[in-house]
């Protein structure tokens, strides 16, 4: 996914500098902040066991299978229940084909429904409205109405257990995304339909990593969580401007959830006021922040923070200090295209990688 703030780009970055500072008893790794999963995924993958939250439902949903799910799906009673899902070409599947994949190709070939998508986010369903959308292609909205509504079904029909519900919801958010009409981010549509936009739906497994390590998916604002949660690091990635992720991925939140939101406005936004950021204000960041560092119950506490944030450098060595040794990493890098707009002079920007080793 094209995502405001993602690490991809510096996994290495953080691997390399948060070796350097830790020693090798740490075992549980926390990622608070943690917007698509990126950084938690790469750490897993490094053996540690993982608690990840963010405050958006949409990220849970997306964290409780790249984080949450580390076993094998079989979808068991589902393809009891019904054998045809599991069917290709006529025929069975073999004991080694991925089931994962079949049941995605299955949900990709149900016929569309017109359901909430479709009828306030596509341009069928808006068009002569008091406001016209364009999100999705029709076919695209319809199809994306007809899978969640099938998932949702199969688990009130008690048919898929709680990881392979989140497996496919992630799934479904992960691939619809790429065929959204959109520059990047939800806070407006195109006018016309882009040829990305014009491809038929398909929906492609989400992928997660196995282990047998046990892991932890939280769904809450961090600030308030901080006294129950304990890890050896702690690894946060606050939004850095005043810009909402709610407001940035309103549509996917309403995809995850599907519970028909009362919606208003050009761009069909719904209510977000118990999901807004702190840590997008100017006169509460500071306050979030300083509390959330004393409250912090871990051995080292690492702050990704570019050089436009709200927050200044010497504002945040300031309260890092409070806890311990301070010190930091930078790591220039090439800004999210989505803020390729003439707001900056420059198309680069630089990462810091504040850290604190507690007392």
């Amino acid at each position: 996914m094209n995502y405001i703030g993602s690490k991809l780009s510096l996994l290495s970055f953080l691997e390399e500098s948060i070796n350097k500072v830790i020693d090798n008893k740490c075992k549980i790794f926390c990622d608070l902040f943690a917007g698509t999963g990126i950084v938690g995924t790469h750490f897993k993958k490094q053996g540690f066991s993982i608690i990840a939250n963010d405050i958006q439902y949409y990220s849970y949903v997306l964290n409780r299978n790249c984080i949450g799910n580390h076993k094998k799906l079989k979808f068991s009673k589902l393809i009891k229940a019904f054998p045809e899902v599991a069917e290709r070409d006529g025929s069975m599947l073999l004991p080694d084909d991925d089931i994962k994949v079949t049941v995605c190709n299955y949900l990709s070939k149900l016929k569309g429904h017109k359901g909430f998508i479709y009828k306030h986010y596509c341009h069928g369903g808006t068009q002569g409205k008091e406001q016209s959308r364009q999100y999705f292609s029709d076919e695209n909205g319809m199809l994306c109405d007809a899978i969640r509504h099938k998932i949702e079904e199969w688990k009130n029909d008690k048919l898929i257990n709680n990881n392979e519900y989140y497996f496919l919801i992630a799934s479904l958010i992960k691939s619809v995304d790429k065929y959204a009409n959109t520059t990047s981010v939800y806070a407006a549509f195109l006018k016309n339909i882009k040829n990305s936009a014009k491809k038929k739906l398909i929906v492609k497994p989400a992928e997660f990593f196995i282990n047998d390590q046990e892991h932890t998916v939280l769904n809450d604002d961090i600030n308030n969580l901080v006294g129950k949660v304990k890890g050896d690091i702690f690894y946060l990635d606050p939004p850095y401007n005043q810009r909402q992720y709610a407001t940035n991925y309103h549509l996917l939140e309403t995809i995850a959830k599907y519970d028909n939101p009362a919606i208003h406005g050009k761009t069909g936004l719904r209510e977000y006021e118990s999901q807004k950021s702190s840590y997008c204000s100017k006169v509460q960041a500071m306050k979030s922040f300083k509390h959330l560092i004393l409250q912090a119950q871990a051995r080292y506490i690492f702050l990704s923070y570019n050089n436009e944030g709200i927050m200044s450098h010497q504002e945040i060595e300031d309260i890092m200090s409070l806890r311990g040794k301070y010190g930091y990493f930078t790591k220039e890098y090439s800004r999210y295209k989505a803020d390729n707009n003439r707001e900056y002079l420059s198309d680069k920007t630089t990462e810091y990688l504040h850290y604190v080793v507690c007392h």
